[in-house]
């Protein structure tokens, strides 16, 4: 199943530019490592036309997690519903994940490794919607196995599940011999191979 849906920012599509080139550039020299002359070069604009939309570097960082964040939720427990086999839910959500993440992968990266520099009061409305993103992922497992494994256990195979999407980002080329929706189909049969083997849960296959 293939995942078109892109990094999408609604209003004036400056917002976009500032935020894409602050990504990769947060990702080439890190978020300490750069500055807003830096953001300026990247993006091709005055230093006022970036204080015209944003006030600082951690409004900039804050702009790109939670927009992304956004595009990663929006409709996915509609969508989920539509799906009525549980097996089917995993791949859907393993597909879903690994196309907005590929095609988003300065937002991706940005989210992994430079969220705990926002202030406080940013960091906990991203950590909020990471929250809700795992409690969506956790409670398909859970119907997964049929309601019958341990809490502890679950919020475990969840962390696994987002550890073997998440952290492709260090070796995998979406432009390489295998295209995202065969990374997907992969990793979905690795990991229902791996919670089949819990018998004591028997979940479905």
């Amino acid at each position: 199943m293939s995942h078109e849906k892109s990094y999408s920012i609604k209003g004036d599509q400056k917002l976009f530019k500032i935020a894409k080139a602050a990504a990769k550039l947060f990702n080439q020299e890190g978020y300490l490592g750069t500055n807003m002359d830096h953001i300026s070069a990247a993006a091709k604009m005055s230093k006022g036309g970036i204080y015209h939309y944003f006030s600082s570097k951690d409004e900039i960082l804050y702009f790109i997690l939670s927009n992304y964040m956004d595009v990663i939720l929006e409709g996915l427990e509609k969508e989920l519903k539509e799906i009525e086999d549980s097996a089917s839910r995993i791949r859907f959500i393993i597909s879903r994940h690994i196309g907005l993440y590929t095609q988003n992968l300065p937002e991706a990266k940005t989210l992994l490794h430079e969220a705990s520099c926002l202030p406080k009061r940013h960091f906990k409305v991203i950590a909020e919607k990471e929250r809700k993103y795992f409690q969506i992922v956790s409670e398909a497992l859970l119907k997964l196995f049929q309601n019958r494994i341990p809490k502890d256990k679950l919020t475990v195979i969840t962390f696994l599940l987002f550890g073997m999407c998440n952290w492709i980002y260090s070796w995998y080329d979406p432009k390489g011999s295998v295209p995202p929706d065969e990374l997907s189909t992969l990793i979905y049969e690795i990991f229902m191979g791996s919670v089949g083997r819990l018998d004591d849960n028997n979940p479905e296959r």
